[in-house]
């Protein structure tokens, strides 16, 4: 009797967790023949998953990220996945600003249209600091890609219509941006939550400054995912999320679904300026809505970026 006890509460936990975890499939089958798509941090994780499945449609995939030879092997990989070989690798660190401003130069010289932007790299909660002395969530999760897309907002509108896609996080909800601190840096998950909250807002505000423009602006929770993020963290530490991991977050491919939806379906196109989840536009808090916080730290990200 107790190991059949066992083998039913055994059972309803894999279930459970199967439920808990459950997520919606892309299932637009759209062609991006002659589209240009570029990922950052499509070397792993999310955007390597991203750019499988946007090069099986036909787009020409750049992954953008700045360890070469990962890169290198991850462009082999989506090469042989998707049966694509337009599919290549350009080099940025988005902890500097002189290597975005030169790897933006380079991608205008080289790539002629740039349809679809997905701003998928990023920084766990962790306290250190970028090579321009910002805290390194918020500057490579909000500054980094605020001067990347605006260095390569000519060529969206050119490549009109276009997309620009910005990985955010739930977590937003657990903090509010702090104007005289913007760099804050003393408490790892606040920093992290911020730089989230941080996305939403600059996605808004893009989605604002190009109504009618040609370019539209989406921002994505992707769901709690089985990725590499730990890596910056000690071995202990990983061991033990490695576990949590297991039990509660989505697979990688599970997690590109939405960042997939927001690049190719037609319904998201009412919604630029949204906050999406699970294939679907999802609510934000009220605090996250405030067009005039967007607007200032908009303001605010071109003084830092030196774009003002």
């Amino acid at each position: 009797m107790y190991l059949l006890y066992t083998i039913i509460s055994a059972l309803l936990c894999f279930l459970t967790l199967k439920w808990m975890k459950r997520r919606r499939y892309c299932m637009d089958v759209k062609r991006l023949d002659g589209k240009t798509v570029l990922i950052t941090g499509g070397n792993s994780g999310i955007g390597k998953e991203t750019a499988v499945a946007l090069a099986l449609r036909g787009a020409r995939v750049i992954i953008a990220c700045r360890d070469e030879e990962r890169a290198r092997k991850a462009v082999k990989e989506i090469k042989a996945r998707s049966h694509s070989l337009n599919v290549l690798h350009m080099e940025v660190d988005l902890a500097n600003m002189r290597s975005i401003r030169e790897f933006c130069k380079t991608f205008l010289q080289k790539e002629k249209r740039l349809d679809i932007l997905i701003n998928n790299a990023g920084m766990p909660s962790v306290l250190d600091w970028t090579d321009d002395n910002f805290s390194m969530c918020f500057g490579v999760n909000h500054l980094g890609h605020f001067l990347l897309t605006n260095l390569l907002l000519l060529r969206l509108k050119e490549s009109s219509p276009s997309r620009v896609i910005n990985l955010t996080c739930s977590s937003y909800k657990y903090q509010k941006l702090d104007f005289k601190d913007l760099n804050y840096n003393l408490f790892p998950f606040f920093t992290y939550c911020r730089s989230k909250l941080a996305n939403i807002y600059f996605t808004q505000e893009l989605a604002r400054m190009m109504e009618g423009k040609g370019v539209t602006a989406y921002a994505v929770h992707p769901g709690y995912v089985q990725s590499s993020w730990t890596c910056h963290y000690s071995f202990l530490y990983r061991i033990l999320a490695q576990v949590v991991m297991f039990m509660f977050f989505i697979s990688c491919e599970a997690g590109a679904q939405t960042v997939v939806y927001c690049a190719v379906s037609d319904e998201v196109l009412p919604h630029s300026g949204g906050y999406f989840a699970d294939c679907r536009p999802a609510p934000l808090r009220a605090f996250a809505r405030d067009s005039g916080v967007a607007k200032k730290l908009w303001e605010a990200s071109e003084r830092l970026v030196k774009l003002a």
